[in-house]
C-alpha cells in the first residue's frame, strides 16, 4: 500500500486524544505521513514541544508529527481528514478544505451530532464522508496537552450513505494499528442520534438551570423537560427512518445515573461561563431544523433554545 497522507484538523480533547494514538503508532511504523493543523498558542506548544497526552493508556506521553501546520491551506490533496473542530468551526473548516482536497480525499468527521455528516455533505458534495460517533472522556489541560481519563475512546464509523462501496480497508488498519477501539457499521446513525438523544437533552437542561446531570435525573422538572427533548427527537428520528430503541428515554436516564450527580456538561459549562463560543446550536439547531422539515413541533427545545440565547445575549452586555 503506498504511504497515504493524514491530516488531523483540531488538537482538542478528540483530535488531541485520536490524534496521538495515530501519530505515535506511526513515529514507531512510518508507514505514512501525518501532519496536524492546529491554531496559535496549541500550534506553538506542539511545534515546539510535542503533543502531550496524559492517560493511563500512554506513559510515554509525547508524539511529534511529521508536519504542522496553523492554515490549512498549507497541504495539499491530502488522502484522509479526522475533522476535530468545534461546531461553531465546521462550516469555515469545511470551505477551506474545498480549496486543498482531491476527488479521493476522505473526510471523517469526529463530531458529536446530528446533522454534521449533512452539513458536510451540503459543502463537500463528492467526497466520502464517514458518519461517525465518538466516545472519550479526554479535554485540554492547556495548550498542546490533552488530559484522558476513564475507558479508552471508543469510534462508532458508518460507511458513506453516498459512496457506500468505497474502499476504507486502509483506515480501518490505521485505526487497529493505532490501537484504537472502533467499530464499523453499515450505518452508524442509529449510534449517532442514541448519542445526540442523550448530549442534546441533558446539555439544554443542564445550561437552562446551571445543573448537573445528577439533578436532571432526580428533580421533577428538570427530569421532565430533559424527557420532552427527548420525546421530540425521538419522533425526528422515526421519521427520518432512523431505528432508537422503543426504550431509549429509559435507557438514556438510566445511562445518566451512571454518572457521578455532579457532573456538569460541556454545554453548560460553557454558557454559564459566559465563553464567547458555545455548542448551543449543534445541540438545539437540528431538533428545530428537522421538526419544521418534518412538521413536528419541538417546543420544549425551541423554548430552552429561546432562554438559553437570550441569556447569551445579556451576558455579553
Amino acid at each position: 500500500m503506498k504511504r497515504k497522507h493524514i491530516i488531523v484538523v483540531g488538537l482538542g480533547g478528540v483530535g488531541g486524544y485520536f490524534g496521538f494514538k495515530i501519530n505515535q503508532t506511526n513515529e514507531t511504523k512510518k508507514k505514512h505521513q501525518i501532519t496536524f493543523v492546529a491554531r496559535e498558542q496549541t500550534y506553538d506548544a506542539v511545534k515546539n514541544n510535542g503533543l502531550v497526552l496524559i492517560s493511563d493508556e500512554h506513559p510515554n506521553s509525547v508524539t511529534k508529527p511529521d508536519f504542522i501546520c496553523d492554515n490549512i491551506k498549507e497541504i495539499s490533496s491530502p488522502d484522509l481528514i479526522l475533522l476535530c473542530t468545534k461546531e461553531y468551526d465546521l462550516e469555515n473548516i469545511c470551505k477551506q478544505m474545498v480549496q486543498i482536497i482531491s476527488p479521493e480525499t476522505i473526510i471523517l468527521p469526529m463530531m458529536n451530532g446530528a446533522d454534521i455528516y449533512e452539513r458536510i455533505r451540503k459543502l463537500i458534495p463528492k467526497n466520502t464522508i464517514l458518519p461517525s460517533c465518538i466516545y472519550v472522556a479526554s479535554h485540554i489541560k492547556e495548550k498542546g496537552i490533552v488530559e484522558h481519563k476513564g475507558k479508552p475512546g471508543k469510534i462508532f464509523i458508518g460507511r458513506d450513505p453516498e459512496n457506500f462501496n468505497e474502499n476504507i480497508d486502509w483506515i480501518i488498519d490505521l485505526l487497529s494499528e493505532s490501537s484504537i477501539d472502533f467499530e464499523l457499521k453499515d450505518n452508524s446513525f442509529t449510534e449517532i442520534w442514541t448519542k445526540f438523544i442523550f448530549i442534546a437533552s441533558f446539555g439544554l437542561v443542564t445550561s437552562k438551570y446551571n445543573s448537573s446531570i445528577g439533578e436532571v435525573c432526580t428533580n421533577p422538572i428538570q427530569r421532565s423537560e430533559a424527557e420532552e427533548i427527548m420525546q421530540e427527537i425521538k419522533l425526528i428520528a422515526n421519521k427520518k427512518g432512523i431505528e432508537l430503541s422503543t426504550e431509549i428515554i429509559e435507557k438514556t436516564f438510566e445511562k445518566a445515573s451512571t454518572f457521578p450527580p455532579k457532573t456538569p456538561t460541556s454545554l453548560q459549562l460553557d454558557i454559564n461561563s459566559n465563553k464567547a463560543n458555545n455548542e448551543l446550536e449543534l445541540f438545539a439547531s437540528p431538533i428545530i431544523n428537522y421538526g419544521i422539515e418534518l412538521n413536528i413541533e419541538t417546543p420544549c427545545t425551541r423554548k430552552i433554545y429561546n432562554e438559553l440565547n437570550e441569556k447569551i445575549n445579556l451576558s455579553s452586555f
